[in-house]
């Protein structure tokens, strides 16, 4: 029985650590946020990963020129074959059996000239290049879907606040209403257009807060953590717009060379011409050398074949009845395509910049407006529910007063929201996330 007990015991144990390393409960700034995603986002693990095989390549690429060694084994048994010999007439011929021969081979090989082999070197480090490109690209991906998700959960736990908080009002203002109507002062149509609007109130309530668990779990895929992970943000959505500087955001100027779309562009550039020098290269000889040395362990009867060699090899292209050129031909268009690619992304990038900078004037200005909107709303029902309470208005006027100010409310969390989207994305198109 104590046996039992101990396991159990020890059972509870295990499963309570388990439980504490499974659930883990994070408190994370916005800047926090973005340092874990970068650090766990599975995404970008699989980016770290593509410039790991492609310093691979480089080292593949470069082993082809160096020295090659090759060793092999034989063993050959002719299953008592024999020669037959005559060395002279009337002489009976002599019969000389194939014994069976084995050696040991060791070859070595050294690419002395390939055009094709340093242009393939050139091409390989360039798309190593490539590929930290593609992982800096990714790496201001995350950092701004990190952002818009820290964003949307802020957004979300906002509006709960405000429907709760407008809630509380509706509900104080239901029980004082069925007071006066227990004492004669009101209508029962009163109670029943504020039972309505808690009602509303109540399910609105839940809908956002089921809004809010699927934008932290949007959140979580981000930031790499399980589905079980808590996670409390410390950052509110006007302390982050305290720190955004709209005014050298919008004073910086669009520098094409640092950004990473026009960066990944130019060493596409590059490797389409590395391209066309590859196949041009493809014309003239390669020149190998070689060394052998043979052991043999069962020789045959006569042996003359020496045990160290040493040789050239060149191999020369003569003749390919036009496949060179239209290579060459083939790797220019693709060349002239990605110049024409590169002249569009200009043009698109130069608009995007003009687009994004009236984006964020525009919800500058739409955001001070609904400041100024929500402000003028709660001082109108504040007023109106003063009145309410002294008979002055219906229940209907303040309905109508409560969904008005509840309506300022949301706009102004979506201004605000609005105007962290659009500093976010000029940010990221000047890569100064």
């Amino acid at each position: 029985m104590k046996r039992i007990s101990i396991l159990i015991i020890l059972l509870l144990i295990i499963t309570g650590h388990y439980r504490t390393h499974a659930q883990q409960d994070l408190s994370l700034s916005l800047d926090a946020s973005q340092s874990y995603a970068i650090e766990y986002n599975k995404v970008l693990k699989n980016a770290g990963l593509a410039i790991d095989a492609a310093n691979k390549r480089v080292m593949e690429t470069l082993a082809a020129g160096l020295p090659q060694v090759d060793a092999s084994m034989n063993y050959n048994n002719f299953l008592g074959a024999e020669i037959e010999i005559k060395f002279g007439e009337g002489m009976d011929p002599a019969r000389i059996p194939f014994k069976p021969t084995s050696y040991f081979s060791t070859t070595v090989g050294q690419l002395i000239f390939s055009g094709s082999y340093w242009i393939g070197l050139q091409t390989s480090r360039i798309y190593h290049d490539l590929t930290k490109s593609s992982y800096e690209k990714s790496e201001l991906e995350i950092r701004e879907q990190v952002a818009l998700s820290y964003y949307s959960v802020l957004v979300s736990e906002s509006s709960v606040d405000i429907i709760l908080k407008n809630l509380d009002n509706i509900k104080d203002v239901h029980n004082k209403t069925n007071m006066m109507f227990a004492v004669g002062m009101a209508e029962i149509t009163d109670v029943d257009q504020l039972a309505v609007q808690v009602s509303l109130l109540e399910n609105a309530s839940k809908s956002v807060q089921r809004q809010t668990e699927m934008a932290y779990n949007l959140l979580r895929i981000q930031l790499g953590v399980t589905a079980e992970t808590n996670i409390t943000l410390t950052e509110t959505l006007d302390e982050i717009l305290t720190k955004v500087d709209l005014i050298t955001t919008l004073s910086t100027p669009l520098e094409l060379n640092k950004n990473i779309d026009y960066q990944i562009m130019n060493t596409q550039q590059l490797l389409s011409k590395k391209q066309i020098d590859l196949e041009r290269m493809n014309c003239l000889p390669t020149i190998t050398g070689y060394y052998s040395n043979t052991q043999k362990v069962l020789k045959p009867d006569f042996d003359m074949t020496p045990p160290n060699l040493i040789g050239l090899q060149m191999s020369i292209p003569i003749f390919t009845s036009g496949m060179r050129k239209a290579r060459v031909d083939q790797a220019r268009i693709n060349y002239e395509t990605t110049m024409n690619n590169k002249a569009l992304l200009t043009d698109q990038l130069l608009i995007q910049e003009k687009q994004l900078r009236f984006n964020l004037t525009t919800a500058l200005e739409q955001y001070e407006s609904q400041k100024e909107n929500v402000e003028v709303s709660r001082r109108v029902y504040n007023n109106l529910n003063l009145k309410y309470q002294q008979g002055l208005v219906s229940s209907l006027d303040l309905t109508t007063v409560n969904n008005n100010y509840l309506q300022a409310e949301t706009n102004y969390i979506t201004a605000m929201m609005e105007l962290l989207q659009a500093d976010l994305a000029l940010n990221k198109l000047l890569n100064t996330l």
